[in-house]
């Protein structure tokens, strides 16, 4: 049964990360359109805004709330089978050698960067941070796209943050020792900005 378990949670997996890469090309039609999910596509007057493929980016963000959706029943999936997966390995020897072999695979789809580039100083109370569970003291691995290989300065997290209000942003964080995920909703709240934490470049 454990084995059944082991190859559903790293086909789930692959689906997620398929998702993850969709999710991606999606926000980047936006991004070369100059708008977030809910910039608006009309001017003042109601006429459609020259600069903007309004088809274009209404089918992409349309597409982007189902893949959210999708990714967050597949996350739910997956701690599920993880937790199934590891209540069922007992103390055998070949179970063990197998919870080496699921850490090592889960480990590497779920870090695929493993270098953080920025560290989190400070997080408000009751702000979006909090609330996904971002801690003082964390480094970032991966901010939605942005990851150790393409950051260049902390605008690049700003700009994922302004195109993404209002919906959630994949966050991989190391804490300590240990990785983990957070989906991050950036959001007006009452305090300043859309996130209510600090992040400093990692010297």
């Amino acid at each position: 049964m454990s084995e059944e378990i082991r190859q559903r949670v790293l086909q789930l997996i692959k689906q997620r990360d398929k998702i993850e890469d969709d999710i991606k090309q999606l926000t980047e039609i936006l991004t070369l359109n100059g708008v977030g999910m809910n910039d608006p596509l009309v001017d003042s007057e109601g006429f459609p805004i020259n600069s903007i493929d309004v088809y274009q980016v209404r089918h992409a963000r349309h597409r982007i709330i189902c893949l959210q959706n999708d990714h967050k029943a597949i996350m739910k999936q997956i701690e599920n089978g993880l937790q199934g997966y590891y209540s069922g390995s007992n103390d055998n020897q070949t179970n063990g050698i197998h919870d080496v072999e699921m850490k090592n695979n889960v480990e590497d789809h779920f870090v695929r960067h493993e270098t953080p580039f920025a560290k989190i100083t400070l997080v408000s109370p009751s702000s979006p941070a909090e609330i996904a569970g971002l801690c003082e003291n964390d480094e970032i691995v991966e901010f939605g796209s942005v990851n150790s290989t393409n950051f260049k300065s902390v605008a690049d997290v700003a700009s994922v943050v302004q195109h993404s209000e209002g919906s959630e942003v994949i966050v991989k964080l190391k804490r300590g020792t240990r990785f983990r995920t957070v989906q991050l909703v950036p959001k007006k709240w009452h305090g300043r900005g859309l996130l209510g934490c600090n992040i400093d470049v990692l010297k």
